[in-house]
């Protein structure tokens, strides 16, 4: 009998001191992670508490922290004493491994027990989404617009004329900095494209958007007269560049080279060339002589009397 009075009064005087400053707060539940597009963010429910404004605390363990540092846990700075119930964790998972994450609440000098995470995440099971894009068609220029999803993603990008989708062409994007060029399209032909993410640290991929479509800029009957205009001029300058070279040849020779002309008196309109040569100017007759004399001499003897 004096046993259960022992202890009935020992629980009269711990009780008031469980429901005062020191007792316990609860501990963090439904805690959970949501990643999408590799951003992840742990979140749980409330702990309510009349009157008071409780802060969190988030701290985390990766494998390192279990097999080398005897299972010590890491304090998320970004998620220490903070109000909200959800926590930005996408800096510090940063290896592809199995994850332990735990919440505490406090308010004042009253800390909850840790409310751990129900198994491990790693950051391979985040859900990925196909990228938002825009397909522009600039004259006969294919363009694709994609979203920047971080430097963590990579694009493949598809491509092809419709009705030809056994041709489907392949990019892959690396760096998105502005629109990217596909293709130079066919007038009046409309060209489609999808696409997907790729994640190269997790080694996946998402499912292809949905598929876009444009036309080429132009028709068909424009097109085809540009191109045989094209062709005209083309034959147009084959055919008027020799007569302009000829005659540019020519006209070089002639500035260059003039021919000389002789003048009426040296002349000859017979060959062989007949001179004749008077002995003096007394004689009553005089002697014919016949002297065949080539027509480079007559010239010769023809600049000798102009000096």
């Amino acid at each position: 009998m004096s046993l259960k009075l022992i202890c009935f009064f020992l629980c009269t005087l711990i009780t008031p001191n469980l429901t005062g400053e020191d007792a316990l707060l609860p501990a963090p539940q439904n805690i959970s992670i949501l990643s999408t597009n590799m951003k992840h963010l742990l979140t749980w429910s409330p702990v309510i508490v009349q009157g008071e404004t409780l802060r969190y605390s988030v701290e985390f363990q990766g494998e390192y922290e279990r097999e080398y540092a005897n299972e010590s846990w890491i304090a998320i700075n970004e998620c220490s004493l903070i109000t909200a119930t959800v926590c930005n964790i996408t800096e510090d998972i940063s290896a592809t491994v199995a994850y332990n994450l735990r919440v505490r609440a406090e308010v004042g000098a009253r800390r909850s027990e840790w409310g751990t995470l129900k198994g491990f995440f790693n950051r391979v099971t985040t859900s990925l989404t196909p990228p938002l894009l825009k397909v522009i068609a600039d004259g006969y220029h294919l363009l694709v617009e994609l979203e920047d999803m971080g430097p963590a993603f990579q694009f493949r990008v598809l491509y092809w004329k419709k009705g030809e989708e056994s041709r489907v062409q392949e990019k892959v994007v690396k760096e998105v900095s502005s629109v990217v060029h596909l293709d130079t399209m066919e007038a009046g032909g409309d060209y489609c494209v999808k696409a997907q993410t790729y994640v190269e640290a997790i080694n996946r991929s998402s499912s292809f958007s949905q598929t876009q479509c444009v036309r080429a800029q132009g028709d068909t009957s424009m097109w085809l007269v540009t191109a045989l205009a094209s062709c005209a001029g083309f034959a147009v300058a084959a055919l008027t560049l020799p007569f302009l070279t000829w005659k540019t040849s020519k006209m070089f020779q002639y500035s260059c080279c003039p021919p000389a002309v002789l003048p009426d008196t040296l002349k000859v309109l017979e060959s062989p060339t007949q001179l004749i040569l008077c002995g003096s100017e007394e004689a009553e007759q005089c002697d014919l002589m016949v002297v065949v004399i080539p027509s480079e001499e007559i010239l010769h003897l023809w600049i000798q009397e102009t000096l």
